[in-house]
């Protein structure tokens, strides 16, 4: 009987961490969402594109267009939303798939109200941990 009881309590003690640890990541990676649209809301690519990753391999996919690379995605912000193109950033609809402690897939939809019109869509963000913090891998976004 004492035997059941330590491996129910143990049990229960590796449920309670794991859960705790999955809680902690969707708050880290919320936290991401949050920094981004308000750098996105205050006109600052740069405190936007700061949670993609910096490497050539960063992947982004739009409509039939695939790019490669942080400086790449950086030019194509700046070319399609600088200045008053930028608008309002609003994310909703949040879906986060933890696959291990260090990479994550969140789903979600993306509106900006710009001065003439709003656009938005879906997209699929891939987030890996990485020493400076949790960021972009892949992004996967729809209009």
């Amino acid at each position: 009987m004492q035997k059941k009881c330590i491996l129910i309590l143990l049990f229960l003690v590796v449920f309670s961490m794991k859960f705790s640890l999955a809680a902690d990541i969707d708050d880290e990676v919320l936290e991401v969402l949050v920094k981004q649209k308000a750098a996105w809301n205050q006109g600052d690519i740069d405190g936007f594109m700061e949670f993609y990753w910096k490497s050539e391999e960063l992947t982004f996919q739009s409509g039939s267009t695939r790019m490669m690379g942080w400086d790449a995605l950086r030019a194509r912000y700046d070319k399609n939303y600088s200045g008053l193109n930028m608008g309002v950033l609003q994310f909703e609809d949040i879906l986060i798939n933890i696959l291990s402690e260090d990479l994550v897939i969140v789903l979600g939809r993306w509106e900006v109200k710009q001065t003439n019109e709003t656009v938005g869509g879906l997209f699929t963000l891939i987030l890996q941990r990485k020493p400076e913090g949790w960021r972009i891998i892949h992004d996967h976004t729809s209009s």
